[in-house]
Formats: structure tokens, sequence, C-alpha cells
């Protein structure tokens, strides 16, 4: 069995002689690359199904991976990225993100015009955000899920930290003008 301190790069060595190595960065990552593809398609069954194919290709090609700086998670998510891609492409329709079981649970209310209102609020971001292109989409799920940095998205999105702020800047200046009309 490997080290718990063992890092991912020791590991990715280690596959070629060491099958539990491979174990060892599956339970390490599989949670986040199911979250994160589960946000992307909006059900279950086909995230665990992707997740199973992401981690397939990366086994089936880990000993070629090679160490240029960036983590081994990101190498996992853009693999998930281009399944994902794949797997819209191939429905012809466009991705929903149903961030609502994200977002904060609203508490039964003694006045049912505040969660009417609460409820309103929440459809209108989610079909604002459900309207964004997918880098965009990808973004807000690994910023506000994934609750990862700008320089960790810009390793997964091959952008620069500086790239990811503008597109984040952007981003929420699209959003404000889809929620907030002007004029209001």
């Amino acid at each position: 069995m490997t080290k718990p301190d063992v890092g991912d790069m020791e590991l990715v060595r280690r596959t070629a002689s060491d099958p539990e190595a491979f174990g060892e960065l599956y339970e390490r990552h599989v949670l986040r690359i199911y979250n994160y593809i589960y946000y992307r398609t909006g059900n279950h069954h086909d995230a665990e199904d992707l997740t199973a194919r992401v981690f397939q290709r990366a086994m089936s090609h880990v000993i070629n991976f090679e160490d240029q700086g960036v983590p081994f998670s990101a190498w996992l998510y853009r693999i998930a990225h281009n399944l994902v891609a794949n797997w819209h492409r191939d429905r012809s329709r466009r991705p929903v993100v149903p961030l609502e079981f994200h977002l904060a649970n609203i508490r039964e209310s003694e006045h049912p015009e505040s969660e009417a209102i609460a409820e309103e609020e929440q459809r209108m971001m989610l079909a604002a955000v459900s309207q964004l292109p997918p880098d965009r989409q990808q973004l807000l799920i690994l910023k506000f899920v994934e609750r990862l940095s700008n320089a960790q998205i810009g390793e997964i999105m091959g952008r620069t930290e500086g790239a990811i702020k503008s597109l984040y800047h952007r981003t929420l200046n699209t959003l404000r003008e889809e929620i907030i009309p002007s004029g209001n």
C-alpha cells in the first residue's frame, strides 16, 4: 500500500510497476472529477459513466504522462472536459449546470412570499448560467463548486491566471446584465 504523504507525481511514476499506485490516484481524485462531470451533465448516471471513462482513459495513458509542471489533477480535468464536450455534442443539446444543489438551502419560511422570491431568484440565476458558453460554465464550476484558485483553474483550462481573472470578470458582468437588465 502507498503512503498517504506520497505526491501524485510519485504515484504516476510508480504506476508502471505498482498497480495500486493508480488506485491511490483514483481514490484521491474520483470525487472531484465526478462532481465536475455531474455539474456539466446534470445527470448522475451519465456522470458515473463519464467518470469511469475518464479514469479508464487515464489508466491506459498514464504511462505516457509527462510532468510539465502542471498537476496530475489538471490532466484529469482536461480528459473530463473533452469527454463532457463530446457527450454534449453527441446529444446536440446545450449544457445545463444544475447549481441548485450547491446554492444555500432555503429554510422553510414563515413567509411564503420570501421563499417564492428566493426560488425565483435561483431560477433566474440558473437560467442565466445555462446560457453561458461551456468555458464560462466550466469556470464557474471550478471556482464556486470545486473552490479552486485562479491559478489552478488556469492550469486546468490551459490559460494564464490573468486570462482566468479576465474571463471571470466578464462572466460576472454578463450574468449581472442578464439578471439585472439595464433600466431597472
